[in-house]
């Protein structure tokens, strides 16, 4: 600690000499909750449900072009984490590399104020595979649309954040127990659903969705109503095969929607075990996200073999034009239940699949959480952003700063339908964030030579040419053909004006703070500047 001319102590770059975070996370913990973040159930059969807006292209084969583009986002992310292990992710690494400024406006947006707004999406999630699908199986398709209206938009969304609140205040160590049942249980389900596809041909499965329509709906032939209806909307499936590549590139950015997160856990390694280890780290995430275009294709598969692959695209595309002839959306797995005659086997099915959800719920704070304690730790927030509980090791202000403003901007979800378009372009400003990490990891060598020197990344090397620069430039070219796309096409429903209007209030909003952090720092003798000169300790 400087001491001043009058022998005064002046304040720390940091606000103390060590983090207070604990490493109670393995290599497991990280993979699993690599797997739940891409979530092959609750957000891969959502997303993928909307590719009838680019009806000439091949799911499975944009599931596996997907796989192995984000591969190379994996290998950048590990180099960045073994780098630099630390709490915080994103921010420490473009803070460290490209500048102080930088690396907090564009973690503050990209991973504190948006995440706000991923609230009510995973709500809408919850609603769709679980509320819904629950209270239509147990016969009160009534009450199952109540969740779709404003009211029920906001309750669930409330509940989502509690859960998600309550999962991330009990500990890491308390989270990775969860996230593990979770997992595990989820897995038995997702056998269960695929026992049931494999051993089912289609035509019981045409009967079983006819006589579950009409039990709980009180609607006749809904399987040739499905497709008559697809038919009327001009809509015509595609048969299932590898290609066309053009149209199926298109697919790609749709994907990204839920195949974009195998890193989402890269805030989080200040607190897991072998962080320097590039070998693990690299596998933590790559198996989480083959685990998931695995799953995937299994699903596509089976589908196409029990439920008919144009019956499947068919309902999905009435589903996307808010035409469904089923007034609930057509969750694949309670489809799947349907197939046997027993309302108790089809809500039990429900529930253990929704352990996909609960096991994934924390995500939705829990990394967001470490940026905001290591911008506080850094000194550009206020101090007790920093501060960590005794017991559990949580940043708990931190978390309040998650949920506080979630709350409201539910409410405003729920009830302003303009502001609920504001959300469109939530997956569009992470991957701007991603952008600047990936730029990092590319000019790393450059920036910071001795830091890579010293890094066990810099030893990773493929004809001699060091293999994370490399993955770095593909990953670029990964995000640049997404954002291109998401901007310009409006197939994907995201390039709409006004929530690029709030989106670019939000980056305000972080200069804003970044800059009057630096006025009154540098009035308590903290010159910010430095930030990126120092690596925060442990």
């Amino acid at each position: 600690m400087a001491t001043g001319a009058i022998g005064e102590e002046r304040p720390t770059l940091f606000l103390r000499k060590a983090t207070g975070l604990v490493r109670g996370w393995s290599v497991r913990d990280s993979m699993i909750y690599a797997c739940l973040s891409t979530n092959v159930v609750t957000l891969g059969l959502y997303e993928m449900s909307f590719s009838s807006a680019f009806p000439k292209g091949q799911l499975v084969t944009s599931v596996i072009i997907s796989g192995i583009w984000v591969s190379f986002l994996v290998i950048a992310y590990a180099g960045l984490v073994v780098t630099i292990p630390r709490a915080g992710g994103d921010y420490v690494w473009q803070s460290r590399i490209l500048g102080s400024g930088l690396g907090f406006v564009m973690a503050a947006t990209g991973w504190w104020f948006i995440l706000w707004l991923w609230a009510p999406i995973y709500g809408n999630i919850l609603s769709v595979e679980f509320f819904q699908p629950l209270w239509a199986t147990l016969g009160y398709p009534g009450q199952a649309a109540w969740f779709g209206t404003h009211n029920g938009v906001f309750v669930v969304t409330l509940i989502t954040i509690v859960l998600a609140g309550l999962l991330v205040s009990i500990g890491m160590a308390g989270y990775a127990k969860v996230q593990k049942w979770c997992f595990y249980g989820g897995l038995v389900g997702f056998l269960v659903v695929v026992g049931l596809l494999l051993f089912s041909s289609h035509a019981t499965f045409v009967s079983s969705f006819d006589s579950e329509a009409h039990k709980i709906f009180g609607i006749s032939n809904a399987y040739a109503a499905t497709n008559a209806g697809a038919a009327k909307l001009g809509f015509t499936a595609p048969s299932l095969s590898l290609g066309p590549i053009g149209p199926t590139m298109l697919l790609v950015p749709l994907m990204m929607f839920f195949m974009l997160w195998p890193n989402w856990g890269t805030t989080l390694y200040g607190e897991i075990r072998g962080a320097s280890d590039f070998k693990r780290v690299f596998i933590g995430m790559f198996a989480g996200l083959w685990t998931t275009v695995i799953l995937a294709v299994v699903f596509l598969l089976l589908f196409a073999k029990t439920f008919g692959w144009a019956f499947y695209q068919n309902g999905n595309a009435l589903a996307a034009n808010f035409k469904g002839v089923l007034p609930v959306w057509p969750y694949p797995v309670m489809l799947a239940g349907w197939l046997v005659n027993s309302t108790a086997f089809q809500v039990i099915l429900i529930l253990v699949m929704s352990l996909w959800f609960f096991g994934w719920v924390g995500t939705l704070f829990l990394s967001s959480t470490r940026v905001i304690f290591a911008a506080a730790f850094d000194r550009i927030l206020p101090d007790g952003a920093a501060q960590v509980s005794e017991k559990r090791r949580v940043p708990v202000w931190s978390l309040m700063l998650m949920l506080a403003p979630a709350v409201g901007l539910a409410a405003l979800y729920a009830y302003n339908t303009t502001f609920a378009t504001y959300t469109l372009d939530a997956t569009l400003v992470i991957a701007v964030t991603y952008v600047f990490s990936a730029v990092a990891v590319v000019v790393l060598p450059w920036r910071k030579p001795d830091l890579w020197q010293a890094s066990p990344a810099s030893r990773i090397k493929l004809l001699g040419v060091p293999v994370v620069p490399a993955a770095g430039v593909i990953t670029l070219g990964l995000l640049g053909f997404n954002l291109y796309e998401w901007l310009s096409n409006s197939g994907y429903a995201v390039n709409n004006k006004g929530s690029l209007v709030y989106m670019g209030a939000m980056y305000v909003l972080a200069i804003a703070i970044y800059v009057g952090a630096r006025v009154i720092r540098n009035r308590q003798g903290i010159d910010l500047g430095l930030i990126n000169k120092e690596i925060p300790v442990e």
